[in-house]
C-alpha cells in the first residue's frame, strides 16, 4: 500500500486552507489527502501513519473555530506510532505575544496522545515576544506569517516540505 500523508487543516479567512494546498502539491502526486477539520470525524486520523495539522492563531492566542470544535475529540485518536507535523499561520506583529499560539497547543495535545512531532522550523527571521509553539527554541511546526512575511511563504513552505518529506522517511 502507498504511503498517504492525512493534512487536517481549519481555516477562518482562506489562508490556511491555501497554504494547505501549496504544502500538497509541494509532496507532489497525490501522497497528500487534504481534511477540512469541519468536515473531520475522528476515524479519518485512523487512516494515516503520516500526518500533517494546519491551523491558523485566532483572536488572542486561540484554536481557529473548527479546531476548538474538534480539540475535544482528539482525546478519542491514539496518536501512538503516528508521524505528526504542524504548519500555522498568524500575524506576527498584531499578536506578538501569542504568535502561532494554535500549533502549540494541538501539538501539546497530540503530543500527549502519543504523536510524534516532526518539522521543527527554526525562529530566526520572525519578530515576535512569545508563542506556545516554541519548543527548545524551535516552533513546533511551520510558521506562516501572510500578513507581514507573504514573500517568504512560497520558500518557506518548500524548504520546510523538504525537510518533513525526509522525516516521513519519503
Amino acid at each position: 500500500m502507498a504511503k498517504k500523508i492525512g493534512l487536517f487543516y481549519g481555516t477562518q479567512t482562506g489562508k490556511t486552507e491555501s497554504v494547505a494546498e501549496i504544502i500538497r502539491d509541494q509532496f507532489g502526486g497525490d501522497l497528500v489527502e487534504l481534511h477540512d477539520i469541519s468536515q473531520a470525524d475522528t476515524e479519518d486520523f485512523s487512516e494515516y501513519q503520516y500526518i500533517i495539522v494546519g491551523c491558523p492563531t485566532w483572536n488572542i492566542g486561540e484554536l481557529q473555530s473548527d479546531w476548538e470544535g474538534f480539540f475535544p475529540e482528539l482525546d478519542d485518536i491514539d496518536f501512538n506510532g503516528k508521524m505528526v507535523a504542524y504548519f500555522g499561520t498568524g500575524d506576527q506583529i498584531g499578536y506578538a505575544d501569542n504568535f502561532q499560539d494554535a500549533i502549540g497547543i494541538l501539538e501539546e495535545k497530540i503530543s500527549q496522545r502519543g504523536g510524534k512531532t516532526v518539522g521543527y522550523w527554526s525562529a530566526d527571521g520572525y519578530d515576535f515576544n512569545d508563542s506556545k509553539a516554541l519548543r527548545n527554541g524551535k516552533f513546533v511546526g511551520l510558521a506562516i506569517d501572510e500578513d507581514n512575511q507573504s514573500d517568504l511563504t512560497d520558500e518557506r513552505i518548500k524548504t520546510w516540505v523538504a525537510q518533513v518529506k525526509r522525516e516521513f522517511g519519503f
